[in-house]
This record gives structure tokens, C-alpha cells and sequence, in this order.
């Protein structure tokens, strides 16, 4: 069991902030909570007093009780400074909810209360909760401070989306629920196989636009691409997901990047691949693309006759970026094919020539699998063999891969002589 640390500011969301401090204790975490000033206008100190078995702190001169120790610890023999102990005995700090206020602080790394100068003074895990108005969320200040957290290897969770604290208002920026957040604390401090590990997986499917309102797309809606997501982020990984027009629910310890065509997500993925250690390219990436697209919407009045849609070829991104992979990198593919015939073959195929560690092959040609259902059956092809997947539950299945990249990780010298055919692998 684990000892959290949570910070609470001021917001009508601090209110799952006690619900959280509960469902922690009664998994058998250890709790401690400090709270800004502003919070105490939303929670009071005796109901988390009273459901962690400890004193709750406000100001950094406050004289700590039970000096730093959690409820699972003997208090020491001294009395130290609470923003260094708290943090000392800590195995991961939560701020829920983080006010936009408090995320700018956090960023440029203001420390004038006792909740902010733990979260500079903490060398465990710091994990993040924004919450606020969604119109504070997607403002380009709040926006660059969430990504200077990120890049300081701080763990931000992405709000939901949904009712807002105030009346009638609707959109991104509230708090995840309770167990969500226990699930990221718990994913922070658990010694996974993947902990550490920078995972980027693609999910959904792109659509190619033909005017200002039809597309070409496919019917690929994620969850298989989310599952895998959801799956490394619970084995500790550090998970950006790029979503390909996807609107399943979202796991709070992942990062997720919304993007919409082929072009949109090659670009997404060059920006974010050097950084990676595994990459699990999921989303179903339309071939073709209308070659002109209208400014505004075809009238079909005006193509009485019909119409011609030209279309040309899009880019080959996983292709692409195994050009310049490392040899420490894994990188897995999907190959979606219609009906069972020589699918393997073709997997096979793909594994040499795109330079990959492991190919995925899943039947679409099935209604009970594949696109837009909740099982899938794959065949999880690698250079030393191949693994059959019997029907299963898509997050079973995500279980089966990322073990399979587990696997690949501990190989050595993984990756060093998978370049694409025809190409050197960059080091």
C-alpha cells in the first residue's frame, strides 16, 4: 500500500477530493492532505480529518500534530518542516483539484503556500488533477502550462468533459471522477514492466475531407488504439495517445492529442517519436485522399450527372518514422484485413519491409470483432514467431501486445537490424 500525499485547492470540485481521500483509505493507502486557503471555502478540515485519521494542513507555519508522519507511521522524535516531510514520506503527491491559479503556479514554480512548496520540495511522483472552467482550460496560458509540467516529467491528467460547476455550462475542464484518479495514483507508484517507458499509440481512424462538410473515412472507432493506451498507462508507462477522430471516454493518465487526417497525425507522430520508446500504431490510416478538396459544400444540384472523386495516395507514416528509429525503440503495427485468407502472409510482408518489431493482424470482415465492437482476435506477429489471440475482450487483447512489447524490450539489441528493407536504421 501506498502513502498519498493530496493537495487541494480552491474549487467547487475539492468536493471529490474527500470522495477520493475515502476510496484511497479504504484500499489501505495511507493519507495525508494540505489544502489552500481558498479550498476551505469549499471542504472543511474535519471531514478529511475524519476519514484519514490525520491532521489536515493549511499553512506553512502550522504546526503539524503528527509531524509529517502518516497514519501508518510513528511521528518522529522532532518536529520538521511539514512541506519537506510530507513529501519525504510520501510514495506519490496528487494535487485534486489543481485551479488554473494553481497549475500557473506549479509551472513557473511560485511556491507561497504550503501546497505549492511541497510540490517543489517532493522527489516522488507528482501527479496533477486540473480543474476549472473549460473556457480556463483551453486558454493558450493554462495550455503551455500544462505542457511545461509535462515536460518536467510531472503527470497531468486530462479533465473530463461534461456540466460544469457553473450553472448550464458545458465542455472540458472537470474533475476525473474519484476512482480514476486512485487508478493514476496507483498506476504512478506500482512497479510495472512498463514504468518508466514513454508509450505513443495512435487510435480511431482518419477522415480525408472532399468539401466543408463530407469526408472519406473508415469505420475504425479506437478502442482498440485506447485500450492499449489505458493497459500501458496501468503498467506505469508515460502514454501520449493520438486520437484519430475518436469519442470513447478517456483514461486519466493518459495524454491525448486530437487529430483528424493522415497528414495531421504523420505530423503529430514526427513530432513525438523521438521521444518514444514504443510505438503502437493502432488507428486505422485511410490509403487515399480526395486530391481537390472544395472550400465549401458541393451542391448536388450542380453534379446532376454525377461526380468524379480523384483521389491520391496519403503517406506511409509508421514507414516513415522507422526510417529514423533507434535501435532502442519498438515499434508495433496493425494490419486490418478482410477475411482470414492469407492475412499472416501479409503481415509477414509488412514486419520486413516497414523495418517493425511486431505486426498485429485482426479480421474486420467479422461483426463480433474488430472495427466498432468490443472483442477482437488477433495474431501478433514478430520476428521469432507468432502468437494467435483467441476472441477476447479488447482490454485482454491490449494485455497480449504490450506483453509482447515487454518481451521485445528485454531482447537485446531489440530493433538494431529491423531497418525497412532498403534502408539503414539511424542510430
Amino acid at each position: 500500500m501506498a502513502r498519498l500525499l493530496l493537495g487541494v485547492s480552491g474549487g467547487i470540485a475539492a468536493y471529490k477530493a474527500l470522495e477520493l481521500a475515502r476510496l484511497a483509505t479504504v484500499q489501505g493507502h495511507a493519507v495525508r492532505v494540505v489544502c489552500t486557503e481558498t479550498a476551505l471555502r469549499f471542504v472543511g478540515r474535519a471531514s478529511f480529518d475524519g476519514i484519514t485519521g490525520a491532521p489536515v494542513l493549511v499553512g506553512e507555519f502550522e504546526p503539524d500534530p503528527a509531524r509529517g508522519a502518516f497514519p501508518d507511521q510513528a511521528p518522529p522524535d522532532h518536529a520538521p518542516m511539514s512541506h519537506l516531510e510530507l513529501v519525504a514520506n510520501a510514495d506519490a503527491y496528487l494535487i485534486a483539484p489543481a485551479s488554473a491559479n494553481t497549475v500557473a503556479k506549479l509551472a513557473t514554480g511560485l511556491a507561497d503556500n504550503l501546497l505549492t512548496t511541497a510540490a517543489l520540495a517532493a522527489r516522488c511522483p507528482l501527479l496533477v488533477a486540473p480543474a476549472m472552467n473549460n473556457h480556463m482550460w483551453e486558454h493558450p496560458a493554462t495550455q503551455r502550462n500544462v505542457d511545461t509540467l509535462r515536460a518536467r516529467g510531472v503527470t497531468v491528467l486530462h479533465p473530463g468533459t461534461g456540466a460544469l460547476g457553473s450553472r448550464g455550462e458545458w465542455g472540458a475542464g472537470r474533475l476525473p471522477e474519484p476512482p480514476e484518479l486512485l487508478a493514476a495514483v496507483e498506476a504512478a507508484v506500482a512497479d510495472g514492466d512498463l514504468a518508466g517507458v514513454r508509450v505513443l499509440v495512435s487510435a480511431g481512424g482518419t477522415r480525408e475531407p472532399i468539401d466543408a462538410v463530407r469526408f472519406v473515412g473508415n469505420r475504425s472507432s479506437g478502442r482498440m488504439g485506447f485500450a492499449i493506451a489505458d493497459e500501458a498507462a496501468r503498467r506505469g508507462a508515460a502514454v501520449t495517445c493520438l486520437a484519430a477522430n475518436v469519442t470513447l471516454p478517456r483514461h486519466a493518465g493518459v495524454e491525448y492529442r486530437d487529430v483528424e487526417t493522415a497528414s495531421e497525425l504523420a505530423e503529430a507522430t514526427r513530432a513525438r517519436f523521438e521521444d518514444c520508446d514504443v510505438l503502437v500504431m493502432a488507428a486505422a490510416v485511410g490509403d487515399f485522399r480526395p486530391a481537390d478538396v472544395a472550400g465549401d459544400k458541393i451542391k448536388k444540384d450542380g453534379a446532376s450527372g454525377g461526380m468524379e472523386l480523384r483521389l491520391e495516395r496519403t503517406e506511409d507514416i509508421l514507414a516513415g518514422v522507422s526510417a529514423r528509429r533507434r535501435p532502442d525503440q519498438v515499434l508495433v503495427g496493425f494490419a486490418a484485413e478482410f477475411g482470414a485468407g492469407n492475412a499472416v502472409a501479409y503481415g509477414r510482408d509488412k514486419l520486413a519491409r516497414k523495418g517493425l518489431d511486431a505486426v498485429v493482424v485482426n479480421d474486420i470482415s467479422r461483426s463480433d470483432i474488430g472495427f466498432d465492437a468490443d472483442a477482437n482476435e488477433v495474431t501478433i506477429l514478430t520476428r521469432a514467431g507468432e502468437r494467435h489471440v483467441a476472441r477476447a475482450a479488447k482490454a485482454a487483447v491490449a494485455r497480449e501486445v504490450l506483453d509482447a512489447v515487454v518481451a521485445l524490450r528485454g531482447e537485446e539489441g531489440h530493433g538494431a537490424d529491423r531497418a525497412p528493407q532498403g534502408r539503414t536504421a539511424r542510430a
